[in-house]
């Protein structure tokens, strides 16, 4: 009986060696809802202004959208949910003539333990004029 035991241990150590065990295959973030800009408003404004609000509309924005000022995230309110931003730009940002790209990103959602999610997804952008 001991052989037979020893026997099967072996065989079953064999077979799980041989079998090895492999990392589950993660699945890849899918690309999230691209957001796209239509209006900002206002759509200039005079260099050495005082700060002011800008309103970013357009069409799928997620309720955790970033407005993003010449690359820097600025701190966002959603005031209609997938179509209207708003963040307040500092003086200091507007206070030299010129031009400044506003993006909106809509950030990516996390995937589970084999992966998913979508991806981050940023709109093209628009400029906006400091006179």
């Amino acid at each position: 009986m001991k052989i037979a035991q020893t026997v099967f241990l072996a065989g079953l150590l064999a077979v799980s060696l041989a079998c090895s065990y492999s990392k589950p295959a993660t699945t890849p973030p899918t690309a999230g809802t691209m957001p796209t800009i239509s209006e900002l408003a206002p759509p200039n404004i005079t260099h050495g202004s005082q700060a002011f609000v800008l309103t970013v509309n357009g069409t799928d924005f997620s309720s955790d959208a970033i407005i993003y000022w010449n690359g820097m995230a600025e701190t966002t309110t959603v005031v209609s949910p997938g179509t209207q931003l708003m963040t307040t730009i500092p003086a200091t940002d507007a206070a030299t003539p010129g031009t400044v790209a506003v993006t909106v990103t809509n950030p990516g959602t996390p995937g589970g333990v084999y992966g998913g999610g979508t991806s981050a997804e940023t709109s093209a952008p628009m400029t906006f004029t400091i006179d």
